[in-house]
């Protein structure tokens, strides 16, 4: 059997501060300081910060929002309940406000 010399002697600790190396540098990108992947709770902000969205309703708890939103949506108009900074606010599109707005009324 050849032998290697006082080569193999510092071999195995290069080999291994080496992979020691490559295991840090893969567990920092990792686990680095980026952002999170998991989505941050909503903001909620004031009723015009929701761009193009019209509110046509003011509901008193979230609760009684969704209830007025699944009703427009059953009625086939795209709404969405938005928690602003004055309370919950039912949602629609500008071109479906009047529409929502006639159902709402014969609702009532």
């Amino acid at each position: 059997m050849p032998s290697w010399g006082s080569f193999s002697y510092a071999f195995g600790p290069i080999v291994a501060v080496g992979l020691i190396a490559v295991f840090v540098l893969v567990l920092r990108w990792a686990f680095g300081g980026r952002s999170s992947v998991v989505a941050s709770p909503a903001k909620p902000g004031t009723p015009d910060d929701y761009g193009m969205l019209v509110p046509i309703a003011s509901p008193g708890s979230y609760a009684e929002g969704e209830i007025v939103r699944r009703g427009l949506e059953d009625a086939g108009i795209r709404a969405t309940l938005a928690t602003t900074l004055d309370g919950p606010r039912v949602m629609v599109w500008p071109a479906d406000e009047k529409q929502a707005r006639a159902h709402l009324a014969r609702r009532r």
